[in-house]
């Protein structure tokens, strides 16, 4: 008689092995149900933050989904997969990382209720697929609107409108036109080439988000070095070692035999800095950047001889700053060769809200700076992810500028039209295909929660619109006592791209999920065990 062994024999003790319906496939989709329930409630304009408290001891009050997931120590596999498809949407587009996860966590649910009656998940697999297959079709006909000039203020603007009011639903006009002109003010010749690093957002504390302006070229959170403040039509010298005298690579002694000695010994070091800045401002120099430390002596010449200096020591800043002047960066201490100096039209200190700033305002420098205002730092913190947004998907508009319904209104008509496809076809591949265009309309669900409305209702009366092909563009009115609004006249615009690949990456993700019928965890490796709570002599975080 054979004996028959379990699984646990084959691995090391202390494994752990899931398998089957009950341990692996529906442990899944639950801990992808209970991720997506952490962000679906700040899904939309209206939607509610979270407090995080990362391992570190640091707090975030945040509606983002990025940074929510970002700071989330996510152990179950199923869940950690889910995140890795939020970050890849997050990389290719920098917007709808939400809808990613909450579209995964109702395709799952949609794909329990399945299992749970008997249908086998090569079946549910291939109606997934085949549904999105005909989502990818239909929306590709849906096209409300398409950029067809680039460097259209007014048009860039009520296409950025919508994702910005999804993170500030006060300001979105204002801040919408401020990411606009900054994000065509750096636009090349190529738009393909457009570098989203090239507008950057400055937060200051203190005023309101009204109080934002755009700065052509750079600012600095600093003051400058010396009694120099302000130089206009500037050459700009940048030097990545900074200005000091020089030290020996070894260790080395000077006898001296009287005072007369150290006096000259001293003297020759001024005469060599001197000679240094002299030449530099020869060459025209009227504010150098510096990378490393100015020294003492350095800055009395510079003083001297009028030149503003201005220490940074970020070497992202010093490239930035770099890229803005044209000025090549210095590693060597002297006068800079006409190639290697930059130019500005004015760099300047300022004070803005009791901070003081160093901007370097150059038309046409291909950088901008977007001076932020706000008076507490989480809203600050909200307007830069916006900015960041509208960023991203004017990136995403010098690829593909078009444009479909916001608000629910697309993924309404795409799950009626999925759900009559899912109809006419054979076998038990329509019940899944008529489950993923139930699980489309959790976006317009989502919403219309997030702000107060009634679920039902407001579905119902979606439907009732989309049933005339005058009303396919009706979609969720968040900001009203009417349930439904026409999202083409209210200019209410989701990124065709933006939508598409989120989709996308949460079917792929589900799908993979659903391939899954065991999960075998090794036993952990020895060693010491990671500290727990916030560091030393940091307060706990509240309990709550």
């Amino acid at each position: 008689m054979l004996m028959v062994r379990n699984t646990q024999d084959l691995l090391k003790e202390g494994s752990r092995h899931f398998t089957g319906l009950e341990e692996a496939m529906l442990r899944n989709t639950k801990a992808v149900k209970e991720l997506s329930e952490i962000v679906r409630t700040s899904l939309g304009p209206f939607g509610m933050k979270k407090i995080i408290i990362n391992s570190t001891g640091k707090l975030f009050v945040t509606a983002d989904a990025a940074t929510i997931l970002g700071e989330l120590e996510v152990l179950h596999p199923a869940a950690k997969m889910t995140i890795f498809a939020a970050e890849m949407q997050e990389k290719e587009i920098g917007d709808a990382t939400n809808l990613v996860i909450v579209f995964t966590g109702e395709l799952m649910n949609c794909a329990e209720e399945l299992l749970l009656i008997g249908v086998h998940p090569s079946d549910i697999i291939s109606g997934f697929e085949k549904a999105f297959e005909k989502f990818e079709s239909e929306i590709s006909t849906m096209t409300l609107f398409e950029s067809k000039d680039l460097k259209n203020e007014e048009e860039i603007s009520k296409c950025l409108k919508t994702v910005i009011g999804s993170k500030i639903s006060e300001y979105e006009s204002e801040i919408a036109d401020l990411v606009a002109k900054a994000c065509i003010s750096v636009l090349p010749k190529t738009p393909k080439y457009f570098n989203v690093d090239n507008v950057r957002a400055v937060k200051i504390l203190g005023g309101s988000v009204g109080d934002s302006k755009l700065i052509p070229g750079i600012v600095l959170l600093k003051s400058a070095e010396g009694s120099i403040q302000s130089v206009e039509k500037a050459k700009v010298a940048v030097f990545g070692s900074g200005l000091a005298p020089g030290k020996t690579e070894g260790t080395s002694k000077l006898a001296l035999k009287d005072a007369e000695q150290l006096k000259n010994y001293a003297k020759s070091e001024e005469d060599s800095m001197e000679s240094i800045v002299k030449a530099i401002a020869d060459a025209g120099v009227k504010c150098v950047v510096s990378g490393g430390k100015i020294g003492e002596m350095a800055m009395h010449f510079l003083e001297k001889y009028e030149i503003m200096a201005v220490y940074v020591q970020s070497k992202f800043e010093l490239r930035r700053i770099c890229r803005a002047t044209g000025a090549r960066p210095l590693v060597r201490q002297g006068a800079p060769t006409p190639e290697e100096l930059g130019h500005c039209d004015k760099v300047y200190q300022d004070e803005i809200g009791s901070h003081k700033v160093i901007l370097f305002q150059t038309e046409g420098s291909g950088i901008s700076s977007l001076i932020i205002r706000a008076g507490t730092s989480n809203i600050l913190d909200d307007v830069e992810r916006a900015v960041n947004d509208g960023v991203n998907i004017f990136k995403a508009m010098t690829r593909d500028a078009k444009f479909v319904g916001g608000g629910g209104a697309t993924e309404i008509e795409l799950a009626k039209r999925i759900h009559d496809f899912g109809e006419a076809q054979p076998g038990e591949e329509q019940y899944s295909i008529k489950k993923f265009a139930e699980a489309l309309e959790i976006v317009p669900k989502t919403l219309g929660s997030n702000s107060g409305i009634g679920v039902i209702d407001l579905i119902s009366e979606l439907y009732t619109k989309h049933s005339n092909k005058d009303g396919m563009f009706f979609g969720v009115n968040v900001n009203s006592k009417e349930k439904t609004i026409d999202v083409k006249k209210a200019g209410i615009f989701d990124h065709y791209e933006a939508k598409l690949n989120a989709i996308k990456l949460a079917t792929n993700t589900a799908i993979t999920i659903l391939r899954i019928d065991q999960i075998i965890m090794s036993k952990p490796a020895s060693g010491p065990m990671p500290a727990q709570g916030p560091p030393p002599g940091m307060a706990p975080p509240p309990d709550f």
